[in-house]
């Protein structure tokens, strides 16, 4: 019976895209809200679905959109990039101007990010769909190169693009972090496009959830005391905290 309800809401989900649990609630009305929540934590533990800040979404949804390595990505560590999702989405204000990265936290933050007047410039073409389907978010995408691995762009030709455009805030997501390498990524061309979004934006917000710590990538891109704010998962090492503070950022 469990497992039959289970291979229901996955069903559901595949052909609905999206549900909150309130309509999960609305189709399995026999059933509890902790009973649907156990549900989708095994589907997600499964790597069928997704779990959103209020629901669910199915990986199909993702694969529109996403290439195998980036669905992958966006399966683990679910709820450290929720959690940071949530707290950088707090951070972000009506009228604002911000850059927004194409990694798997980013695609979170996309998802929480209220549907509030703002301008997103991202590379993320995942990102961009999920803005897209916001009535008052205004999206502008960068073109250049398609980097596989995390669906996003980056070209040499970034830093002509930005010019006459103007972002007040820039949150990144990265790839890994040593203290000794600073915050790395996987191509000299993405890494060169951040470093140029770092010295346009006024403020640097870094999304880093504790799995990155002790990786490095093969270029750097910013150096901790480059960066404004830290936004972490609960995990986060508090000697690193107090590292960071020293430098005066603030860590949320």
């Amino acid at each position: 019976m469990k497992r039959d309800r289970i291979d229901a809401i996955a069903e559901l989900l595949d052909k609905r895209g999206k549900l909150t649990l309130e309509q999960l609630e609305e189709h399995f009305s026999n059933v509890s809200q902790m009973t649907l929540r156990r549900d989708l934590f095994q589907l997600e533990e499964e790597g069928k679905i997704i779990r959103i800040r209020g629901g669910a979404m199915s990986v199909r949804e993702v694969q529109k959109t996403s290439g195998e390595p980036y669905v992958k990505k966006t399966t683990i560590h679910t709820d450290e990039k929720i959690e940071i999702a949530q707290k950088a989405a707090g951070l972000i204000d009506e009228g604002a101007s911000i850059f927004l990265d194409g990694g798997s936290t980013a695609l979170y933050l996309a998802k929480e990010l209220p549907d509030i007047h703002c301008t997103v410039f991202t590379n993320g073409l995942a990102v961009a769909t999920e803005l897209a389907k916001k009535k008052n978010v205004v999206v502008n995408l960068l073109g250049g190169q398609l980097i596989k691995e995390n669906l996003s762009t980056a070209s040499s030709f970034s830093s002509i693009y930005f010019t006459d455009t103007n972002f007040e805030l820039a949150i990144i997501s990265t790839s890994a972090f040593t203290p000794e390498n600073g915050f790395s990524c996987g191509t000299q061309m993405e890494a060169d496009l951040f470093k140029l979004v770092r010295k346009k934006a006024k403020f640097t917000y870094m999304m880093l959830d504790s799995s990155k710590i002790g990786k490095i990538k093969p270029y750097t891109f910013v150096r901790p005391e480059e960066i404004n704010v830290l936004i972490t998962d609960e995990a986060f090492p508090d000697a690193l905290k107090e590292q960071f503070k020293a430098l005066n950022i603030v860590v949320i």
